[in-house]
């Protein structure tokens, strides 16, 4: 089950990567440069009019996320893939206010135990918001960077079949504090349209309710890509 959940993972980013090879070949044919009178041809360039003045921008993204289901001694992740929506409002050249929502389902590792339960579901959903700023940019490409603060809800217990997540060691069901820690790499395609690719850290305080009942902070990894529109309205 851990290795369908991997190849699902690895099968959405890879589907975001052609698709937006896709958009970047039919974009260049839309675009097409003309020709002179006499009947020269004129190079164009898609990416003349692309400037950071925009008041708005949204992207979607297929995710991918490395997860702990539950604390030690469970020693096995979970490799989740999902969806990335984020939001941004640029109120200056470098800085603007980002919102970002994330979930990510699929398969963990379990413990040793005696009820059968191998690989179950679970699932993880993450809000959360923060400063963005522009970095080092061109007309082809931008990093940015954020660090975002919320929530994050996990349902670990779905798929248990009525059992204690004690059971094989995962955490309760519940809200947790969350940090997303990372930023763009944003590759311009047009003055509106951007490839984007979203490397971050991503930092979660789930808890357990029997045993030592303790909360245990976990940095893990997360990385997205997809597309990015940029709303027409400047500052």
């Amino acid at each position: 089950m851990m290795r369908l959940s991997v190849r699902y993972s690895a099968s959405i980013v890879a589907f975001a990567a052609l698709a937006a090879c896709a958009g970047i070949c039919a974009h260049a044919q839309v675009t097409a440069s003309p020709t002179s009178g006499n009947g020269t041809y004129v190079p164009g360039d898609p990416l003349a009019g692309v400037r950071y003045d925009n008041k708005f921008d949204v992207s979607l993204d297929a995710a991918y996320a490395h997860i702990k289901a539950g604390p030690p001694p469970l020693h096995e992740g979970a490799n989740l893939g999902g969806l990335d929506l984020t939001a941004s409002y640029w109120f200056s050249r470098r800085w603007a206010l980002e919102g970002t929502g994330r979930a990510y389902l699929g398969t963990s590792g379990a413990a040793v135990n005696d009820q059968h339960i191998d690989g179950p579901f679970v699932s993880q959903y993450m809000f959360a918001g923060g400063p963005e700023w522009l970095g080092p940019h061109n007309k082809h490409a931008a990093l940015i960077a954020h660090a975002l603060v919320g929530g994050s809800y996990g349902n670990f217990t779905q798929d248990l079949r009525g059992n204690s997540p004690s059971v094989v060691s995962f955490f309760n069901n519940q809200m947790a504090l969350a940090a997303i820690i990372g930023g763009h790499i944003d590759l311009n395609r047009s003055p509106r349209w951007v490839f984007r690719i979203t490397p971050d850290a991503l930092y979660t305080r789930y808890g357990i309710n029997y045993g030592n009942k303790a909360t245990y902070p976990y940095w893990n990894f997360g990385i997205s890509a997809g597309v990015e529109y940029k709303f027409m309205k400047t500052r």
